[in-house]
């Protein structure tokens, strides 16, 4: 495949990977996961920073990162530990899935590679919650293997480089094609955090730095003078709204009843006040018969609204007193409230529980 490319009437020549690799060297951002230079980088680092960097920003990832690096510094400590604890310390962080795969891989690790990952991208590929983009990651920049991982900035920087004319997620092998030409055979790790570092501070998705950038007279959406129309999207479509009702009841002596959500399917596994199911035709005048327990029920004025991948929700909030004697229901478990935040509550649970006691305390720690 030539990576040479026409911009209208003028051909552009093919970006240099030794002159990003030049750039790199004097600019490469300073990321608690990242390798100092010259230094060889830990493949659980990455492994670790790769998946909570996932639908994530740096900045949110940062404060998680360190805590767990603190709690489990090894692929053995991760594995060792309980899946509740993991949840626990995800806490916020969203996308909680990942969190269950990340401790799966971690058992995989320690059970099939004697605690330490296997150095191709195949290997890496047959480890649970391991996909494409995470196996070429840790290949590259672990291990200097050739791979080309394609993240969200390297799929925009290719998108602007070559003016890929193809909506995503139609474009998205196209993109990985030409990024897979693009690496050089040595330094494959420093050329891929290179192109995410190119991504993250010059060719942002709004007004690009072109002017900064060691590929600007390489760029076919630079010479065109659009690179803000790329990479091209397909229209988003958006699931329908859902609804429900959720029930915080909290004890006399300071306990929130909740309970765990079941292991598979949407949040699985996190901790949540008692709701009723969300559903589309959800009736807002019948919602006091899905309550835990009998109470003097009100209801919080407003909704709570969350967005998840799939669909926005909706919460009406209804909150109770009750006597420090009152049992649990089965199911469900009394928790201290002073204890909330070092539960598994996903943020759509921080919100209700914010909303109806009007705290926020429990709001994720960045």
């Amino acid at each position: 495949m030539s990576l040479a490319v026409k911009a209208g009437a003028k051909k552009i020549g093919p970006p240099d990977p030794a002159a990003l690799l030049a750039w790199y060297d004097r600019h490469r951002r300073v990321l608690p996961w990242r390798a100092s230079k010259g230094e060889r980088a830990d493949a659980y680092r990455v492994w670790l920073s790769e998946i909570m960097l996932q639908q994530t920003t740096v900045k949110a990832v940062a404060p998680y990162y360190a805590r767990f690096l603190a709690r489990f510094p090894s692929v053995a400590a991760l594995a060792a530990a309980s899946l509740e604890d993991v949840l626990k310390l995800w806490a916020g962080l969203g996308y909680y899935a990942r969190a269950r795969n990340l401790h799966a891989c971690a058992q995989a690790v320690a059970e099939r590679h004697g605690g330490e990952f296997p150095d191709s991208e195949e290997a890496l590929r047959a480890l649970p919650g391991i996909g494409a983009y995470t196996a070429a990651a840790v290949a590259a920049i672990a291990f200097d293997r050739r791979a080309s991982p394609v993240d969200g900035n390297i799929e925009r920087v290719i998108a602007r480089l070559f003016a890929v004319a193809e909506e995503l997620p139609g474009a998205k092998p196209r993109i990985r094609a030409l990024a897979g030409e693009l690496t050089p055979p040595r330094r494959a790790g420093d050329f891929a955090q290179a192109m995410m570092d190119l991504g993250a501070t010059l060719c942002t998705p709004a007004k690009p730095a072109c002017v900064l950038c060691p590929w600007m007279d390489s760029c076919a959406s630079r010479a065109r003078g659009d690179p803000e129309r790329f990479p091209r999207k397909a229209q988003k479509k958006t699931g329908a709204l859902r609804r429900g009702a959720a029930f915080v009841a909290v004890r006399a002596d300071g306990f929130i009843l909740t309970r765990r959500r079941p292991a598979q399917g949407l949040l699985g596994g996190m901790t949540e006040v008692p709701t009723t199911e969300w559903t589309r035709d959800f009736d807002a005048a019948t919602a006091l018969a899905g309550v835990p327990l009998q109470a003097q029920w009100r209801r919080v004025p407003r909704v709570v609204t969350h967005t998840f991948t799939h669909f926005p929700l909706e919460l009406s909030v209804y909150q109770a007193e009750v006597p420090a004697t009152r049992k649990a229901p089965a199911g469900m478990r009394w928790t201290p409230l002073a204890g909330l935040a070092g539960e598994a509550l996903p943020n759509v649970m921080r919100k209700v529980v914010a909303h109806a006691l009007g705290t926020d305390l429990l709001r994720p720690q960045r």
